[in-house]
C-alpha cells in the first residue's frame, strides 16, 4: 500500500467484530462539512443515495446515478479521517448480474477511497454479495425496507409483518452466509429485528428497527432537522437547524433591506499611501 494513501479505521472486519458489543454509530453525510463534524463520532459514515432526495429535491432515490454518487463519495471523503466510509450502489447499478456489480462497485471504491460498498436485498442479491467478497469487494447489506424497490413493496410500508417475518429472517441469513460484513435492518418490527440480530452473526444496524440491533443509522439531514419534507415515525430530531437557519436568513434580509449590513466592520477603507494593507 501506498505510504501516501489515506488510511480510515475501522475497517470492515473490525464492525463485524463489534456485533454483541457497544453499539455502532453511524450516520449518513454528502459533503465534506458534514463528513467532518462526524468522523470523530461515528464508527462508519454512509454515503447514501438518499442524497437524491434530500439534497437533489428527487421524489425518490431512484434517479440516483453513479455520477452523483462518485461526486457525494469523494466529497465526504475529503472530510473523513477517523471514520470508516460506506457507499451505496444506486437503484441499476447492480441488480443485472454479479459482473456489472463488480464493475461499478469497483469504480465506487476506485473513486471514492470508499472501504467498502452497500447494496439492497436479500436472498435474491446473496449470490452477487458471495461474488463481490470473492473478489475483495466489502459488502454491507440491506433488508427490509428496500428504498430502491418501493414500486414492487408498494410505497414506504413497514416490512416482515406477520408470515413475511420468515421471509425478512431468510434475508437476513443469506446475506450473511454470503459474506456480507453487517446488514441494515430498515423498518422491521421490533420483536423481529431482535430475532434477526441474535439469527445471524454479522452485526444488524437498525433504522426503524430496534434498540437491540447492534447498531443504529439515521440520515443525518433527518436528525439535525434540516431535511423537512416529511419526518418518519423513526427519526429523533436533536436540533431545528431548518427554523434557525430560515430565521438567520430573514434577518439578513431585513438587515440588508435596512442598510444595517454591511457595517463599518464589514467594509474596506480607502487606501493611505505608505500603509500596509
Amino acid at each position: 500500500m501506498s505510504a501516501t494513501a489515506r488510511k480510515t479505521a475501522p475497517l470492515p472486519d473490525d464492525i463485524r467484530a463489534m456485533k454483541g458489543g457497544t453499539p455502532i454509530v453511524s450516520l449518513t453525510a454528502y459533503t465534506t462539512p458534514m463528513a467532518q463534524m462526524m468522523d470523530t463520532h461515528c464508527d462508519f459514515v454512509l454515503v447514501g443515495d438518499s442524497v437524491g432526495m434530500v439534497l437533489h429535491g428527487l421524489p425518490s432515490t431512484l434517479g440516483v446515478t453513479m455520477d452523483m454518487m462518485v461526486m457525494h463519495g469523494k466529497a465526504v471523503a475529503r472530510g473523513l479521517t477517523s471514520a470508516m466510509m460506506v457507499i451505496d450502489m444506486p437503484f441499476g447499478s447492480y441488480e443485472e448480474g454479479p459482473e456489472q456489480a463488480f464493475r461499478n462497485a469497483a469504480r465506487l471504491m476506485a473513486e471514492t477511497d470508499a472501504g467498502a460498498v452497500k447494496l439492497e436485498g436479500g436472498v435474491a442479491m446473496a449470490d452477487t454479495i458471495a461474488f463481490l467478497v470473492a473478489r475483495g469487494i466489502p459488502v454491507m447489506a440491506h433488508i427490509g425496507l428496500t428504498p430502491q424497490s418501493i414500486n414492487t413493496l408498494g410505497g414506504y410500508k413497514v416490512q416482515g409483518r406477520g408470515d413475511a417475518a420468515a421471509t425478512l429472517i431468510a434475508d437476513a441469513k443469506a446475506v450473511a452466509d454470503a459474506g456480507a460484513f453487517a446488514v441494515v435492518l430498515e423498518k422491521v418490527p421490533e420483536t423481529l429485528a431482535n430475532q434477526i440480530t441474535q439469527a445471524i452473526d454479522i452485526p444488524t444496524i437498525g433504522i426503524g428497527a430496534s434498540a437491540g440491533c447492534d447498531g443504529q443509522i439515521l440520515v443525518v439531514d433527518d436528525m439535525l432537522g434540516l431535511f423537512t419534507a416529511f419526518k418518519a415515525k423513526f427519526v429523533k430530531r436533536y436540533a431545528e437547524l431548518s427554523v434557525d437557519g430560515e430565521a438567520a436568513i430573514a434577518a439578513y434580509a431585513e438587515d440588508v433591506r435596512a442598510r444595517r449590513f454591511p457595517g463599518p466592520e464589514h467594509v474596506f477603507g480607502d487606501a493611505v499611501p505608505g500603509a500596509k494593507t
